[in-house]
């Protein structure tokens, strides 16, 4: 039986990327983050009514508080892979230089993310004006975010991207020879791509259930988890696609399966006014 000289550390198992220290002090930082994530999302919600567009909000607004709940949504299930490279970069920077590279993979990771929000805005204050002129087109619209939700499910982009989150080693053996210069940046937007490719069908549908829908949110983050991290992932990726589809031919006579695409009513856009005069 081998021994280990004292004071060494336990050498991680087979198939494992890091010893279990280092693996429980990442996934807890991580995870909370997510939730000091959360509490912001939730708090947030609170104050808005779940409805249709953009809320009243402008796009720097808008982008801050996507941000947010893309750090919420987002970070437990790419905890694997951010403590991974996190645990590369200290292997060969300390100190001020550490804290620099590990920010900069976080900023490209979330830049990649910023920039689908900044679609899914343009997206919102498309319907907000459709819902606007005509109630009837969200009935269609929920139908067409189903749709296409369910559709990427099955796609090929999906499948590619779900199996570089589910088994990223051979990208990150292949980000090791970037170039220096902003590398974490490049390796944080690269990564964040794939997560984009790979979920951006979760996320719409939260234009018919409600962006500030924290039910959905937390239901939508629920499968994004088990997709990447759980064994049977491609297998329930398939069961929410066939979920999708359902909800797709359900949407145009179901009203209340849209609750993202209902008018709020007037006491739940005035509740934060105070009483009448």
């Amino acid at each position: 039986m081998p021994h280990l000289r004292p004071g060494a550390a336990a050498p991680a198992r087979p198939g494992v990327l890091l010893p279990r220290r280092e693996l429980a002090a990442g996934w807890t930082l991580m995870v909370l983050i997510a939730v000091l994530a959360w509490a912001v999302t939730v708090g947030q919600s609170r104050r808005m009514a779940v409805e249709p567009g953009t809320m009243g909000m402008a796009p720097p607004l808008f982008l801050a508080l996507w941000v947010v709940m893309m750090a919420a949504m987002m970070l437990p299930s790419v905890a694997p892979v951010a403590i991974t490279w996190v645990r590369a970069i200290g292997r060969h920077s300390a100190g001020p230089a550490r804290v620099l590279r590990i920010t900069g993979f976080v900023s490209g990771y979330l830049l990649a993310w910023t920039a689908f929000g900044l679609l899914v805005y343009g997206v919102l204050a498309v319907t907000g004006r459709l819902v606007g002129g005509s109630p009837a087109a969200a009935r269609w619209i929920g139908a067409g975010a189903f749709l296409l939700a369910g559709l990427q499910q099955f796609g090929p982009l999906k499948r590619i991207c779900l199996r570089h989150c589910r088994n990223p080693m051979f990208q990150l053996a292949r980000y090791a020879r970037y170039r220096r210069w902003a590398k974490d940046l490049r390796v944080g937007a690269h990564h964040g791509l794939y997560c984009v490719g790979c979920c951006w069908g979760l996320m719409i549908v939260l234009i018919p259930l409600g962006v500030m829908n924290v039910a959905a949110m937390a239901a939508v983050a629920g499968v994004i988890f088990l997709e990447k991290l759980w064994w049977r992932g491609p297998w329930l990726a398939r069961a929410v696609g066939v979920a999708f589809l359902v909800l797709a031919v359900l949407a145009p006579f179901q009203g209340w399966l849209l609750p993202g695409l209902q008018e709020a009513p007037m006491g739940d856009m005035d509740m934060d006014m105070g009483p009448a005069r």
